[in-house]
């Protein structure tokens, strides 16, 4: 019979033999057995023209020993965003005791509001960060900024009291004073969902413009005013060196008008699955590698109740993961976690979102003055921010430019 996770249990779990604690899901799409499911795409050249070209595809080897085929349906670094997201919205709620930065961009991008630590794709190690004042200082020269700049395996501690989960999502602190010599660390946490028995589909897509407009009806050029968009009057367009300049390739499409003549998209069409497996691991033997300069085992036990905390809190939300990608669980299987032993054995134990909430928070308090999450002298409280930064002038130039390209329909890099 599986036991409740308790702080003692925890403790004993992460100062004992246990190389890891993992969680499995058996999963479907929500529509059921052969309804449709839609992965995340990539890149491929235009040559390739294999159905499901665009997913991540690959041969597994599942539980019963066959060979399957399989397809990507969340990827590690995906998943973790995932678990990032919902600490955060606890952390927001005023649930959890958490060092979080923030960078406020509302003055200049009021749709984005506030990045933080966690929804920084870097975490407390990227350039949006780096680029933000704390007090009128850029941030990584300030007091705060400095205090990490050395972590590593054997000094931990720096990195744990302003960014914990680096060190269980990873981090590898390259846009910092080192540069490439920066810390690096190692995830602790991964998360993924494949889909298994993977068949490729196809999708049809059309559009009938309600006005009746062409394709041929103009020829689409930028307009001088951003606020304009677009013109059919060259004497209005943008030039440069003299040439009036096109959006895009210069067709009404370019615009959202004209029909759409119906189309079937076999490189990306959706797949059906016969199931879909989410499997969590978190590695302790990975938070046993860190040292703090004491305290230790408090410490390796409270990032090991943050982990659990995401992993459940994460699983709370459902796994709508993107556009027609619903999945549920299979005949109401809830996440099954499990410690494992260095001999392989596993030792299920239950525990729920509000308990994990509860253990985390024990664990926090449980930690040496040392190591505590602090602002200032002042001990930090749920919900409560590490620090309030301001993005500089030079970050909000990039932002507010960026923005204008965009709308003026300008080929911009990386979009």
């Amino acid at each position: 019979m599986a036991v409740v996770m308790t702080l003692e249990k925890l403790r004993e779990t992460v100062a004992g033999s246990p190389v890891a604690i993992r969680g499995k899901a058996v999963l479907e799409p929500a529509g059921g057995c052969g309804d449709k499911v839609f992965p995340p795409t990539h890149s491929v050249s235009d040559r390739v023209k294999e159905r499901g070209a665009k997913y991540a595809r690959e041969e597994r080897r599942s539980a019963g020993g066959e060979v399957e085929r399989c397809v990507l349906l969340d990827s590690v670094q995906s998943q973790a965003n995932r678990m990032e997201e919902a600490l955060e919205a606890l952390w927001a709620a005023k649930k959890i005791t958490l060092p979080v930065i923030t960078v406020s961009m509302a003055d200049v991008a009021p749709d984005v509001g506030v990045v933080t630590s966690l929804s920084a794709p870097h975490r407390i190690a990227d350039a949006l960060l780096r680029d933000s004042l704390l007090d009128g200082v850029l941030f990584r020269l300030s007091d705060l900024g400095k205090s990490f700049t050395d972590s590593s395996l054997r000094n931990a501690g720096p990195l744990f009291r302003v960014c914990p989960t680096g060190l269980l999502f990873g981090l590898w602190d390259s846009t910092g004073p080192k540069g490439g010599l920066g810390a690096k660390f190692a995830r602790a946490l991964v998360s993924e969902i494949v889909g298994f028995g993977a068949e490729f589909g196809v999708k049809t897509s059309s559009r009938i413009d309600p006005a009746g407009i062409v394709t041929k009806a103009a020829q689409i050029y930028q307009h001088q005013n951003p606020a304009e968009g677009w013109t059919t009057d060259v004497e209005q367009a943008r030039r440069e060196k003299g040439a009036p300049m096109k959006r895009g390739d210069g067709r009404v499409s370019e615009v959202n008008h004209s029909n759409v003549p119906p189309t079937i998209d076999e490189l990306a069409g959706g797949v059906t699955i016969d199931r879909a497996e989410q499997t969590v691991v978190l590695s302790l033997a990975a938070l046993r590698r860190l040292s703090f300069g004491g305290g230790d085992i408090e410490a390796r036990t409270a990032l090991a109740a943050l982990g659990l905390l995401a992993i459940l809190a994460m699983d709370e939300r459902g796994h709508d993961l993107r556009s027609r990608c619903l999945l549920v669980p299979r005949d109401g299987g809830a996440l099954a976690l499990s410690a494992i032993g260095k001999d392989g054995v596993a030792a299920p134990f239950e525990l729920d979102l509000e308990g994990a909430i509860a253990l985390y928070e024990a664990a926090v308090a449980a930690l040496p003055d040392a190591l505590r999450f602090k602002r200032g002298a002042a001990q930090l409280h749920p919900g409560e921010t590490l620090a309030e930064l301001q993005p500089s002038e030079k970050l909000k130039h990039l932002v507010v430019r960026s923005r204008e390209l965009a709308a003026s329909g300008a080929e911009v890099e990386g979009t």
